[in-house]
């Protein structure tokens, strides 16, 4: 005889997770960490002047060889890697909380930018990208004449 438990909350507790994934997408466009303690990855800065956004995202442990960057359109930033785990050859790990894996980053940018002219540096194991904004949405100053 086969026996199935009895969950009345189940269906219910299945369609919360469902919303919970979409709330997770749907705040990961614009960067914000999702809740529960699982995080979004790589963690980034994104900030602007009157020319430039900035970009700069931490990645311990990685080599250069080891991202791939990609501005899509004049709006998305992508940023693509894989962490691999450390090598044990003798022993047993007693705790493992650092993230290892493939990992794909994308995210909504404020301003178009000139892909053309993007630079990105990784150095100690920090990322820095800058993307020039386009001409067009630049601020002008505009000179007032008297007459």
């Amino acid at each position: 005889m086969l026996t199935t438990r009895w969950q009345p909350m189940g269906a219910l507790w299945n369609e919360m997770a469902r919303v919970q994934d979409e709330m997770d997408r749907l705040l990961e466009r614009w960067g914000t960490v999702r809740r529960h303690g699982r995080g979004i990855y790589p963690p980034l800065s994104l900030w602007e002047d009157d020319d430039n956004l900035y970009v700069e995202s931490e990645l311990p442990g990685m080599e250069v060889s080891d991202l791939e960057i990609y501005v899509s359109g004049e709006h998305q930033l992508t940023i693509k890697g894989e962490r691999k785990a450390p090598e044990l050859s003798d022993g047993t790990w007693h705790r493992q909380e650092r993230q290892f894996g493939a990992f794909e980053r994308t995210v909504e940018l404020p301003q178009p930018v000139d892909a053309e002219r993007v630079q990105a540096e990784f150095t100690r194991g920090v990322l820095r990208i800058t993307l020039p904004k386009r001409e067009e949405v630049k601020a002008r100053k505009i000179e007032v004449k008297t007459g």
